[in-house]
């Protein structure tokens, strides 16, 4: 049994977005319910894997459940909304589909150290349409890309003027610039 349970179903207004520089960007997942905020902080990578998770499952539904697939898409502001006080780190994520009610459920599980029992972890429940899904995913796959250029060789960020933060092991130690054609 969850020790929190957060349960948006359904929301009224669901997003992500990310607050500071590229590099040292945090990003949240924020879902609205009336004069109910929930913001959740996540990871870069979780909301690109969601909004791809969403995209693909919209694809799907169009296919499997064509009577729900014509909705005019949301164009409204999707920026994060104040106050920032986030619920909980984000662990784990996934989505469902309420095939009843035709609405899109994201899950997230709070992140919680390995030596608490998981059960025990907050988890937030957002059920969405599918016009709010398929802005979610649009919107966050725009947020994501708005951070630092990848090397194009290794996938690891670039600084500003154009080096890997680190290292690049498939430029072997040589210091070439890399060019983009």
């Amino acid at each position: 049994m969850p020790s929190r349970l957060i349960d948006l179903n359904p929301v009224s207004r669901i997003t992500a977005g990310a607050i500071g520089e590229p590099g040292s960007r945090t990003f949240y997942l924020q879902a609205r319910k009336g004069a109910t905020l929930v913001t959740l902080v996540c990871e870069k990578e979780q909301v690109s894997e969601l909004c791809m998770a969403l995209q693909a499952l919209l694809e799907e539904l169009k296919v499997k459940y064509p009577q729900g697939a014509r909705y005019e898409p949301i164009r409204t502001n999707l920026d994060l909304e104040q106050p920032f006080t986030p619920a909980f780190r984000i662990g784990r994520l996934g989505i469902v589909y309420d095939e009843g009610r035709d609405l899109i459920g994201i899950i997230a599980s709070e992140l919680l150290p390995a030596d608490i029992d998981p059960d025990q972890a907050s988890v937030a429940r957002f059920f969405c349409t599918r016009a709010q899904a398929d802005a979610l995913s649009r919107h966050g796959l725009e947020v994501v890309a708005k951070g630092r250029p990848l090397c194009p060789l290794c996938g690891k960020p670039m600084t500003p003027d154009g080096e890997v933060e680190d290292f690049c092991p498939r430029r072997n130690g040589h210091a070439d610039a890399l060019v983009f054609a």
